[in-house]
């Protein structure tokens, strides 16, 4: 065995990257990668030397002797742009582990809650897998107590492949359409980062390999995805999340600040909207605020003022609006006016009919 203090944290990592089958791994690859984690876990990174010893005692030398392929693949070299053969390295068995181990009973327990959890995901990738899996392991599922409401027009398959493709740091190219143009087929080589839900709805979210601007694109506009297996991922730099804290819905947009919108809701719907908030940033005015903004505004009887932090886009007008009459928007006057315009535009398609 290496004498080396992070040998075990390296088995750790050539374990995770062998058993990988969406990506194809040369020894060069495999030296990078590791060096990456072991450089994050504040660790000295190795030679190639190292990572060849390590492959060899984890193939032929340790207890584990795991059974690993060495195939070649074609691949285009950066320097001379020409295609090449590329020797790589894989678990011939992508479920094999060299820290496989039992589990207690609390641990299966957890996984019996969480194999009936993920069941209801019709789309989650592997479902097969996912079955085998959970009887090889004895565990038992128990009767569904969550319940997820899911748009029936959702492609589940589709949400499972996709799962895959960002679970798996996979880049893809995106074939998808515009509602307005379904019949003309748009395509695009993204990097993917998360799937979002919203309002029954699933997005994915990338990043477009030629400029690397972050885009959302909804399921039912996505009709073909094509994995890029030998195309190298980029990561989002910091926490993608991050990014949706300031907006109501998916539309992020870069150039646009964010605004204190305020706003009244009447009694009919005041305890709704306090109790499910339109953003995690909503305040609800109270004591002299509250004086205040009634001496300001003396034609609101009752309901509560609120306000939000936000970036304007097109999710946010539209929840806005869905309140009708029941909710007012007092500032900014930008958002006041967008509102205002799309409600007299709704009561003029009613008086044309």
């Amino acid at each position: 065995m290496p004498a080396n203090k992070n040998a075990v944290t390296r088995y750790y990592i050539l374990d995770k990257l062998l058993a990988n089958r969406y990506h194809h791994y040369s020894t060069e690859d495999l030296v990078r990668l590791v060096n990456e984690e072991l450089v994050e876990m504040g660790q000295e990174p190795v030679s190639r030397r190292t990572i060849e010893l390590d492959l060899n005692y984890i193939e032929n030398e340790g207890p584990f002797l795991a059974e690993i392929e060495h195939y070649q693949v074609d691949d285009v070299s950066q320097r001379t742009l020409k295609t090449i053969k590329k020797s790589c390295h894989r678990y011939a068995d992508p479920s094999f582990s060299i820290f496989t181990q039992k589990l207690t009973d609390d641990e299966k327990h957890l996984l019996g809650e969480t194999f009936t959890l993920l069941g209801q995901f019709d789309g989650l990738p592997n479902l097969e897998g996912l079955e085998r899996l959970r009887e090889s392991l004895k565990v038992k599922t128990e009767r569904q107590i969550v319940s997820f409401t899911k748009n029936p027009l959702e492609n589940s398959n589709l949400l499972g492949e996709l799962f895959t493709c960002v679970a798996q740091k996979q880049v893809v190219e995106l074939h998808y359409h515009r509602f307005d143009t379904p019949e003309e087929d748009r395509h695009l080589i993204v990097h993917p980062y998360l799937l979002k839900e919203y309002n029954r709805r699933w997005y994915l979210i990338v990043a477009a390999d030629n400029d690397g601007k972050l885009l959302s694109f909804a399921l039912n506009r996505i009709d073909e995805v094509m994995p890029l297996p030998a195309k190298g991922f980029v990561p989002y730099e910091g926490d993608l999340n991050e990014r949706f804290e300031d907006i109501v819905g998916v539309t992020l947009y870069d150039d646009r600040p964010v605004q204190t919108i305020l706003f009244w809701v009447s009694d009919y719907s005041k305890e709704y909207v306090a109790t499910k908030p339109l953003h995690e940033s909503q305040r609800h005015y109270k004591g002299e605020k509250e004086m205040a903004l009634r001496q300001q505004f003396p034609m609101l009887d009752g309901g509560y003022f609120f306000s939000i932090e936000c970036i304007e886009n097109y999710e946010l007008i539209r929840e806005l609006c869905s309140f009708g009459k029941d909710l007012l928007v007092l500032s900014p006057a930008d958002i006041q006016q967008k509102v205002r315009d799309r409600v007299v535009a709704h009561f003029h398609a009613y008086e044309a009919l």
